[in-house]
């Protein structure tokens, strides 16, 4: 099973020359861009961990390139997003999200049943790496 969050996830992987023109594409229209990771890529977890720090004023792609290789090494079991954010209004809002780096093995999730009062069902989903803990999910 694969992840599929972001832009482009149902594509195949895409080569470091994609994400440099999608890189660049975004430093055109003026957004910040940020490299993320994580080894709990649940939906809801909007909140991966930053690495560096944002890359605000940049105009060369070769700056996030060179953040994406240095994150790829210190993490190459760990799923590795490119986010980029557009300040224009006054506020952050995410503009482009998606995944440059996976596990070779994505187990995927499942979904947990359970009986709240009322006879009622409240169903989550929990993904397969975290039965593991933190640092050893892949």
């Amino acid at each position: 099973m694969r992840i599929t969050q972001g832009q482009f996830s149902f594509l195949p992987p895409l080569t470091d020359d994609q994400i440099k023109t999608q890189v660049k594409w975004a430093l055109d229209h003026g957004w910040a861009v940020s490299v993320e990771y994580t080894d709990d890529p649940h939906p809801r977890n909007t909140y991966w961990e930053m690495y560096g720090h944002p890359m605000f004023d940049l105009r060369d792609p070769a700056g996030v390139m060179q953040e994406i290789v240095e994150c790829r090494q210190a993490f190459p079991t760990h799923y590795i997003r490119v986010m980029a954010f557009d300040s224009s209004k006054g506020w952050e809002t995410p503009r482009m999200s998606f995944i440059v780096n996976r596990p070779d093995n994505e187990p995927g999730f499942r979904l947990e049943r359970q009986a709240v009062e009322g006879r009622s069902l409240r169903y989550t989903m929990t993904s397969y790496a975290v039965d593991r803990p933190e640092g050893d999910r892949y």
